[in-house]
């Protein structure tokens, strides 16, 4: 079976600002049909290299690929199959949704009444029907996201690049980005998703590309990455005494922790093992969890503690 062709490729991308490298040397490859995490601490380069996807900034060198095209020389190419949605909407505070859907339709060239129907769909779809006819100056953090979100959907593009899209959302409005984004998934349509809320992106995303002071330093899937990660697990029972004593038995070096017991484990198979010979001791246990998801614990093993991540 042919391997799909990327939506998104890039190799070696280099950005500078002056004497400032923004980025050194950047690979990142996003299919159609999946959700790519772009993860890095603050200052690593992910806005610059959206920016970049996005027709916003070029290149100094390197090869960049966005549906095929090259954003810089074919940047109308690009933005025909491009959803944008930065980190702030800024957009006309007068306008209301309903309008500024309306308008960016016809930016976009869709017909008139097709981009009536496409905005109301918008609306009803990210739950904003209510709000359609209010001035966006009015509308709330939460809301505007949501809007924003709207607006980079209106065309029905191919490739979603979407910047922290879940900040200022209610813990609602954040389960129903993450359906939705596997629902665009699901249609054939590559996203990247650049965000600092690991265990949001852990929920909606298959891979996830790791980036570092302007550089690429690791990529894996999320499927991987939960079934190979040595984590800390977190273990509770109705008798912690009784818990604790059973880990010793079998070897195990626990940490208390409350009323819980936290011990390392190699993979999920080895903690299927370990509940198993616990429940055979007549241990009642109410939790076997990671503390950590695994996007997280991947993400503390590439950057640990370094100052420059806080």
């Amino acid at each position: 079976m042919t391997a799909p062709e990327p939506g998104v490729q890039c190799r070696n991308v280099r950005r500078t600002f002056g004497k400032f490298t923004a980025l050194e040397s950047i690979d990142l490859t996003a299919f159609p049909g999946q959700v790519t995490a772009l993860v890095g601490p603050n200052g690593a380069g992910k806005t610059t290299l959206l920016l970049i996807l996005a027709t916003l900034l070029k290149a100094d060198s390197g090869d960049v690929r966005v549906g095929g095209f090259d954003p810089a020389k074919d940047p109308r190419k690009v933005r025909e199959q491009l959803g944008w949605m930065p980190d702030s909407f800024g957009t006309y505070e007068t306008l209301t949704a309903r309008e500024i859907l309306e308008f960016v339709a016809a930016v976009y060239r869709v017909p008139k009444d097709q981009g009536r129907e496409r905005a109301e769909e918008l609306l009803t779809l990210l739950f904003l029907s209510d709000l359609a006819d209010r001035p966006v100056h009015v509308l709330s953090r939460g809301q505007k996201q949501r809007l924003g979100l709207a607006r980079a959907l209106v065309h029905d593009p191919s490739v979603v690049l979407l910047d922290e899209p879940a900040a200022g959302l209610d813990p609602r409005s954040r389960i129903e980005l993450r359906t939705l984004l596997r629902d665009l998934a699901a249609l054939g349509k590559t996203i990247i998703v650049s965000s600092h809320v690991l265990a949001e992106l852990e929920e909606m995303a298959d891979r996830a590309v790791f980036v570092d002071r302007g550089r690429t330093i690791g990529e894996e899937t999320i499927a991987h990455l939960g079934r190979e990660q040595n984590k800390q697990w977190r273990l509770r029972a109705l008798d912690p005494t009784e818990l604790l004593n059973a880990l010793l038995r079998l070897g195990r070096d626990p940490k208390p922790i409350g009323d819980s017991a936290e011990i390392m484990l190699d993979s999920d198979a080895e903690a299927a093992e370990l509940i198993a010979n616990l429940v055979s001791h007549g241990v009642q246990l109410t939790t076997c969890a990671p503390v950590a998801g695994a996007l997280e614990t991947a993400y503390l093993s590439f950057y640990g503690n370094d100052p420059a991540v806080s």
